[in-house]
């Protein structure tokens, strides 16, 4: 059995947040499908599980105002409101967003990280966007060539697999997918204090002979990274948690990620249709309604919102447009804990230690000729 294989790491313990001081989250309170109404729901009940924490809603002035008059919480001192007079539109080009409105409720949200006012940002709104001002704005951290998009997926032990990426880069190098494979180690690392995380390569078959050639010099590279580095996984290792890291282009990662949304949606769905066929069925689905809950449960997305712009330098968790107030909640706690626990610092620290471990091109140039 190859390491990592089917561990199952719920009732291990979490590693403690590095400092005790408080994290203040800045949340783009315009974006996505729903903007205040949702967003500063879940902040307030956010802030109400989280007492160290601090939330800057950043949006148009009127529109805030308006939303947080309906609302009511003993922690709406620790809510803070900051003007902005632009807004991204879901659909906008990235270009135009970045050049353009360089005061709207993202840019500004962002620039309160960089400017070290808060220590991690949420957004909903326009994905691509998004992606382009952090980059842009906050830069990426020494060693990494892109950001990716990371996300914890659920599995059927209970666990949860770190996948990355998502969908930011569509056509990568086989460095750059080495560059993935140590951020999404450091993150597993310091989320849940797995000291060496294993990490897979998904591809078309677990041979060593599968793949194009990009997976397959990616595979010598990992091979020879010194990382935990399982070998090549199919797409049904990924909810078998094979691996607790999962390694692919955007491309790959994307397709997989909504191909699997869309059989979760439709399991559900032709479960509930079954059961409400007609007067028998809804007498069994009386007596299964625990089961169903619990089934229900499991699967919604909403438990698991929130995909981390990973090797930036400052945290950006990238909340699904049409999220409710619960699953906004869900991406805002992931940029909390993120943030406490010093990822973009561990993911520095490990990239300085495979600098170590790989020569650069030019030494690597000279020693061949040497030889």
């Amino acid at each position: 059995m190859r390491a990592g294989f089917g561990r199952d790491h719920r009732n291990e313990a979490k590693p403690q947040a590095q400092s005790d001081m408080p994290v203040t989250v800045a949340v783009d309170a315009m974006g996505g499908d729903h903007g205040p109404s949702v967003t500063l729901p879940a902040a307030l009940r956010f802030l109400e599980e989280t007492p160290e924490a601090r939330v800057i809603a950043v949006g148009l002035d009127g529109p805030l105002k308006a939303a947080l008059a309906k609302l009511d919480s003993p922690a709406m001192d620790r809510l803070t409101l900051h003007a902005a007079s632009e807004v991204v539109a879901m659909h906008e080009p990235p270009a135009d967003a970045l050049r353009k409105k360089k005061n709207s409720s993202m840019r500004v949200a962002i620039n309160l990280v960089k400017d070290e006012v808060a220590q991690a940002c949420v957004s909903a709104g326009n994905t691509g966007a998004l992606m382009a001002i952090s980059r842009f704005v906050l830069k990426t951290l020494p060693g990494i060539d892109r950001p990716a998009i990371a996300a914890q997926l659920p599995t059927r032990h209970g666990g949860v697999v770190t996948v990355l990426d998502l969908g930011a880069n569509v056509n990568c190098s086989p460095e750059q997918l080495v560059q993935f494979a140590v951020m999404g180690t450091a993150l597993v690392a310091a989320m849940d204090g797995i000291e060496r995380p294993s990490v897979g390569l998904l591809n078309v078959g677990e041979e060593e002979i599968k793949g194009n050639e990009l997976a397959k010099r990616t595979a010598e590279l990992l091979r020879a990274s010194g990382l935990n580095f399982y070998g090549n996984i199919e797409g049904g290792d990924i909810y078998k948690g094979t691996t607790e890291v999962v390694v692919c282009d955007g491309f790959v990662g994307n397709v997989a990620l909504k191909a699997s949304e869309g059989i979760a949606t439709m399991l559900y769905e032709m479960l509930k249709a079954e059961f409400t066929r007609n007067v028998l069925t809804r007498l069994v689905a009386l007596v299964a309604s625990p089961v169903l809950r619990a089934f229900k449960h499991r699967i919604d997305p909403r438990r698991h919102n929130g995909a981390t712009l990973i090797g930036l330098k400052g945290v950006v968790v990238k909340s699904h447009g049409s999220a409710d107030a619960l699953a906004f909640q869900h991406a805002l706690r992931k940029a909390y804990t993120e943030a406490a626990h010093g990822v973009q610092e561990k993911i520095a620290q490990r990239m300085a230690v495979m600098h170590t471990l790989t020569p650069a091109p030019a030494a690597a140039a000279v020693a061949a000729s040497d030889a």
